[in-house]
């Protein structure tokens, strides 16, 4: 547990390299319990997530190294199909290790994942595809075990687009006998970039980023060396806080097109931006401009990721802002706080009507998930005064260093922290 403490009134000015991307990482984590010769990945983003999912390898078998934002990870020691409970409940994308178990032994046993308040997010289209492929699956006091003999491709058609059931799919369909096609797939960069790690290790995915992969299973896949594609999300927040107190930033290793919902939002509330092919120049206006509405939804639609942040944005536009949020149903905790912070915000439904204010106002707020914490600590950074923002953990779950990060750019901002950061040291996760 830990709090930040911001002092509003500078703004963020300065340039910056971002780091890699959070949502890319971990599937990847998971699809290498499916190689059986070392993966080196690089441009790690040294999060609290990534080292619960070393942990994760680690407790089933895997001989890992770390150097920096580099890690080496060789799976061919691994000897367990099953995580334990505890670790489970701290993050929600422990899910994506079921396909890659059931890929690698046949037989998974994984907890209900945890993670951030922001809603239900049932897992039962990872189970219906699963089912699907041939795998019986039972529930038994809070715990999934799923077994099968054969894996088997099919046809698989998706409700709803889902990003970790698409992922989970892409893994456990890269060692079923036969070909797997998903419909009605998630065309999120993170799945694209699975697919490219998938197939530098021997897998054969064609149309990842389409509605549309095919998959051809194949018996045996190898080690590979990759590196990460930068964090879209963490890009987006930064662009955000420069927006928010009337700064300019330039980001670096940036992909402008994964991320061009944010993009033409903070061009729409009065923003200049320059592009580059791995670049992107901001700079704030006088005065925010409010938009129309902004619908979240499934790539290629406005993240809802980003929903937090550009709410913040908005408190301070000069006009009416709507935001409907259709991904996640309780995502919508960090208003009350933007409220206590100034701002004037009303909510029906999934509807969230903002009407900007002409500044905020420092005060002691509580975050409750990874983005909308995040959001807090951007009003805080453009209000009068100081602002402390509780639960610092929801943060480092996302954002690296999210405190130095802000200094650097010129914030007041510094977190209040009992004990030291999760597991830091290079050589914390070498084993046997």
């Amino acid at each position: 547990m830990g709090r930040y403490r911001v002092e509003g009134g500078y703004p963020i000015a300065g340039e910056m390299e971002t780091k890699g991307s959070k949502n890319g990482v971990l599937p990847i984590l998971a699809a290498v319990l499916l190689t059986e010769s070392e993966v080196i990945l690089h441009h790690c983003p040294l999060i609290s997530d990534f080292f619960l999912t070393l942990e994760i390898l680690k407790s089933l078998g895997c001989r890992i190294k770390r150097d920096g934002r580099t890690v080496i990870i060789d799976a061919s020691f691994a000897d367990k199909s099953s995580i334990e409970n505890e670790i489970v409940q701290k993050m929600r994308s422990s899910i994506i290790f079921m396909g890659a178990l059931l890929g690698k032994y046949g037989e998974a046993c994984v907890g209900y994942p945890g993670g951030c308040e922001i809603g239900v997010r049932p897992i039962d289209l990872h189970l219906k595809a699963f089912r699907e492929m041939g795998v019986t699956i039972r529930d038994e006091k809070g715990f999934i075990y799923c077994t099968s003999k054969s894996i088997n491709g099919v046809k698989i058609n998706l409700d709803y687009p889902s990003v970790g059931a698409t992922e989970n799919i892409l893994l456990l369909a890269s060692k079923a006998k036969g070909q797997t096609i998903v419909y009605n797939a998630a065309c999120e960069p993170e799945i694209v970039q699975l697919a490219e790690f998938l197939n530098a290790c021997g897998a054969k995915i064609t149309g990842a980023g389409t509605e549309c992969i095919v998959i051809d299973g194949v018996q045996r896949m190898h080690g590979t060396e990759f590196t990460i594609f930068p964090d879209r999300i963490e890009a987006g927040t930064l662009l955000c806080a420069a927006a928010i107190t009337g700064g300019e930033i330039h980001l670096k290793k940036v992909k402008p097109d994964d991320m061009r919902q944010t993009l033409l939002r903070l061009d729409e509330v009065g923003c200049k931006m320059i592009e580059g092919q791995n670049e992107i120049y901001l700079k704030a206006p006088r005065v925010l401009r409010p938009v129309d509405i902004i619908y979240t939804g499934p790539y290629p639609n406005f993240p809802t990721d980003m929903q937090p942040q550009m709410m913040s944005v908005l408190t301070l536009a000069r006009g009416t802002s709507i935001i409907s949020e259709t991904v996640f149903e309780a995502r919508f905790k960090h208003i009350a706080e933007l409220c206590r912070l100034g701002a004037d915000i009303h909510v029906e439904g999934q509807t969230a009507v903002i009407k900007g204010v002409k500044k905020l106002q420092g005060c002691h707020v509580i975050g409750r998930d990874l983005r909308g914490t995040a959001a807090l600590i951007l009003a805080g950074l453009s209000a009068e005064g100081e602002t402390v923002v509780e639960n610092s953990q929801y943060v480092e779950r996302g954002y690296e260093e999210f405190e130095k990060t802000l200094t650097a750019l010129g914030a007041k901002i510094r977190l209040e922290k009992s004990g030291d950061r999760y597991n830091e040291k290079e050589d914390t996760f070498t084993t046997r």
